[in-house]
């Protein structure tokens, strides 16, 4: 249930606000709804590794990989799957730690 809560809120707020919307939507959702910390971590890390790989691979694939390259190449990474890895991993530990801080600011004022 956190998990799709999360996924779905941040996908709706990625499309209006800026990149770092989801760290508030990780927040509110885990201080909201999370009953262990370790279940924060992991539904914040989840879903937003999801929405960022799948945001990524839609990239790709529309651009027939031209942008994953140029990107990857700028950024000396030589190949765009690993590009996409750091994406989803960077992506993940945003979540993750924005939603355990939602969960255990909760439990501080409890």
């Amino acid at each position: 249930m956190l998990f799709l809560l999360i996924l779905l809120l941040s996908l709706v707020a990625q499309f209006f606000l800026p990149w770092w919307s989801l760290a508030l939507v990780c927040f509110a959702v885990a201080f909201w709804k999370a009953r262990y910390g370790g279940q924060a971590f992991l539904a914040g890390f989840g879903a937003i590794g999801l929405a960022w790989l799948g945001a990524a691979l839609f990239w790709h694939v529309v651009t027939d990989g031209l942008l994953s390259h140029r990107v990857a190449a700028m950024l000396t990474v030589n190949s765009p799957w690993i590009l996409l890895v750091v994406t989803v991993v960077i992506g993940g530990v945003v979540g993750g730690l924005s939603a355990l801080s939602g969960y255990l600011v909760r439990r501080l004022w409890a």
